[in-house]
């Protein structure tokens, strides 16, 4: 492709369909975690069902139904506010609405690619406003519907993560898809009824249920003891240096991954799922392609959904952030002689110690300050979306053939995604340094082969 032209034909604020009166919603320390947008894209491909429509009548029945949404889903339709006490950000719900965009390109699908590996194109894709510092101006969700050359189509969202978590995403954008209705029978899926209130995640509410006090959350304590290190190394990584790749991991290579690792004998009576034994590779492989001094201290952290953790848990569709890291630490020399069974079973440790009590020492963890992460090569961070198959939503005729990830605010994320082709396959979408691909994809792959 030389120099592909994404031309952009319409930009519109879209509204409730109903508004709703203005309220505020008070936001937890979860939510204030990285309040930039996360973005997201669904590849459609041609169909002979909608390829002789208008791209028109898409980008209409798409608008008429993120109408229908924003009035359930009022946040959505809200904008940032910071509070000029404290300087903390919460949500106004002020029906100032959502951005959709309308774009076509002479590109057609086919010239992408794999469409699970990141292409730069993507980011033609998406549609990115401009932030400025204020976020009072800020869209919480902007999208871009662009149709290909070939009669396919894209659909870029971008959604801020102050508004929604990954589950809270998966709902948001299943409940827009399904009230768009395009190309598909009348008959509406079955939505979840949002439940926008913060409730017992905001401050002190949880601390009023602890039954012990944890001074401090191991993912706090090990972020700021990396961060510490970090200084004192005085290493520069510039953020452009990173480039995105998915590997796919069968469940033949899972096989042949626990064989090796764990060996014949111990790998039947050793149990650990398939999350826990590739983030344990994924982790040693990142290490050592990154060259890591033995003597650093490295960690692995990784999400935990807080939803049934909190006594009681939070209520069936909750919108908000409930997701705290759990976090193992090493030094790179550790981690490097270590078994995968003790590796793994610190990765079990540590997600079995997320709890009320976890919670609430993470939440007051992030009561200081919000600053942005200098880049930590020390750091692994996987998010894992496989729960969340948003290849499945239905915007257009059919599943999408891949949503993909463009690359995440915080670069040392790996996702693990459903194979929208095998639902037994892990597609893990990392992050490297350019020059480290090479050495990392042989780390990686070797015990899988």
């Amino acid at each position: 492709m030389a120099n592909p032209q994404v031309s952009l034909t319409k930009s519109l604020t879209v509204f409730p369909k109903t508004p709703n009166p203005t309220k505020f919603v008070e936001l937890s320390n979860l939510d204030r975690q990285c309040p930039l947008h996360m973005y997201l894209i669904f590849f459609y491909n041609p169909s002979s069902i909608y390829t002789n429509s208008s791209p028109d009548l898409v980008f209409n029945k798409l608008k008429i139904g993120l109408e229908e949404t924003l009035s359930i889903w009022s946040p959505a339709a809200g904008r940032l506010d910071r509070n000029p006490t404290d300087g903390k950000l919460n949500l106004r719900c002020d029906n100032r609405g959502a951005i959709l965009v309308q774009a076509i390109t002479n590109v057609k699908m086919s010239e992408l690619g794999d469409l699970s590996n990141y292409n730069e194109f993507f980011e033609k894709l998406v549609h990115k406003p401009i932030l400025n510092g204020n976020f009072s101006e800020f869209p919480l969700v902007v999208a871009q519907v662009t149709r290909f050359g070939c009669g396919g189509y894209a659909i870029g969202t971008g959604i801020s993560h102050s508004l929604f978590d990954g589950p809270a995403a998966y709902d948001f954008l299943s409940a827009w898809a399904a009230n768009s209705a395009i190309f598909k029978d009348n008959n509406k899926m079955q939505t979840i009824t949002p439940i926008h209130e913060r409730g017992r995640l905001l401050k002190g509410t949880v601390a009023n249920r602890c039954s012990r006090t944890v001074a401090v959350a191991a993912a706090i304590d090990h972020l700021y003891k990396l961060i510490m290190q970090s200084a004192m190394g005085n290493e520069e990584v510039g953020r452009k240096e990173y480039v995105c790749r998915t590997f796919r991991v069968s469940k033949e290579m899972i096989e042949r991954l626990k064989m090796n690792a764990l060996g014949e004998t111990n790998g039947a009576a050793f149990s650990c799922s398939s999350f826990d034994l590739i983030a344990a590779h994924l982790w040693k492989a990142r290490t050592k392609a990154l060259s890591v001094s033995k003597e650093k201290m490295v960690c692995l952290q990784f999400a935990v959904d807080a939803r049934n953790k909190l006594m009681p848990p939070l209520p069936k569709g909750f919108s908000g952030n409930a997701f705290v890291l759990a976090s193992v630490a090493l030094t790179a020399k550790q981690l490097d002689e270590e078994s995968y069974k003790t590796i793994i079973e610190m990765i079990q440790n540590a997600k079995s110690r997320v709890d009320n009590d976890y919670i609430n020492a993470y939440q007051q963890g992030l009561e200081g300050p919000q600053a942005s992460l200098p880049p930590l090569k020390e750091l692994t961070v996987v998010s894992d979306w496989t729960r969340m198959p948003f290849h499945k939503i239905q915007f257009l005729h059919g599943e999408a053939a891949y949503a993909s990830p463009l690359k995440p605010p915080v670069l040392e994320v790996a996702y693990f995604l459903q194979n929208p082709t095998d639902g037994q396959a892990i597609d893990v979408h990392v992050p490297l340094l350019e020059h480290t691909f090479d050495a990392f994809s042989s780390y990686f792959l070797t015990r899988m082969q």
